[in-house]
């Protein structure tokens, strides 16, 4: 039997069915979706300027642009329809350093989400040795939540203004040939932008993932012991006083109760004293 079948019958694996490494691994498998769909951009934009002069015009202008989204540094030459003479133009912006950013949180957060989840199935037991361990691990969760939360909302920032940058509208508004109404310019082909809003979707949803796996991390911490343990020691000195109090009550009760009996004893044999009296009457008489 092979090494990975001997640890599947022996239940090394069922750690995953745990909340801990089940959503580990969800977080692996949506930080690959999320820089996959972003790093691997790629896409482009077609124009046409039909001039007065046929020969002048251009009716295929191609830009094309990818990550990092140096929107800056595309350049592109267009008819002015003015003779022979071209226009080099570029587009607007650069949204370089939130898409890299948002990469590099996603890359960071696969690389360490295969660790852990690799630590949980393997190591589990070298994992709660100590704290240690699960202390590092809740750092590390809290400290990815707050990078996911900050990525996934430069990087929607930065999506809309590389939205606004390629739109073709925009585009011919930068050429001086369509400025003059005699010219026809229009758009043959936009860009398609679903990938980079699938990766705003899925950064948002690492973020919901890693901040929810905050509590599970913090139930392995010594923290989470400490406060139970703090918490359930008020209860323990609450109840123990309620029961010396009922001890105290119970002894109260029998030692008021031996005190009328021995209070009642004396009282009886008065009570038995009394018929001596009649009785002396009678031998009297």
């Amino acid at each position: 039997m092979d090494p990975v079948s001997q640890l599947a019958s022996a239940g090394t694996f069922r750690v995953l069915k745990e909340p801990l490494a089940f959503l580990r691994a969800l977080e692996l498998l949506f930080a690959i979706f999320a820089f996959a769909t972003c790093g691997g951009y790629s896409g482009g934009l077609r124009l046409s300027v039909d001039c007065v002069n046929k020969t002048e015009s251009n009716l295929s202008i191609d830009i094309a642009f990818a990550y990092p989204f140096r929107l800056h540094q595309v350049t592109f030459e267009v008819p002015t329809c003015e003779g022979k003479e071209r226009q080099k133009l570029a587009l607007i912006g650069d949204s370089s350093s939130s898409a890299e950013f948002f990469v590099t949180v996603a890359v960071f957060a696969f690389l360490y989400s295969l660790a852990a989840t690799v630590v949980y199935i393997f190591f589990q037991n070298k994992y709660r040795e100590n704290n240690r361990g699960p202390l590092i691990d809740f750092i590390v969760t809290v400290v990815f939540s707050f990078l996911w939360l900050v990525g996934s909302s430069a990087w929607a920032k930065g999506l809309s203004d590389v939205k606004v940058a390629t739109d073709p509208k925009e585009v011919l508004l930068l050429m001086s040939a369509c400025k003059q109404p005699s010219n026809k310019c229009m758009a043959v082909h936009s860009p398609v932008m679903s990938s980079l809003n699938t990766s705003v979707v899925f950064g948002f949803l690492n973020f919901i993932l890693w901040a929810g796996n905050i509590w599970f991390v913090f139930k392995e911490t010594g923290w989470h012991s400490s406060g139970q343990r703090y918490l359930s020691d008020p209860m323990e000195k609450h109840s123990s006083s309620y029961n010396q109090g009922g001890y105290n009550q119970d002894s109260y009760g029998s030692s008021s109760g031996y005190s009328q009996q021995a209070s009642l004893g004396p009282s009886s044999d008065e009570f038995g004293q009394q018929p001596t009296g009649p009785t002396s009457f009678t031998n009297q008489i």
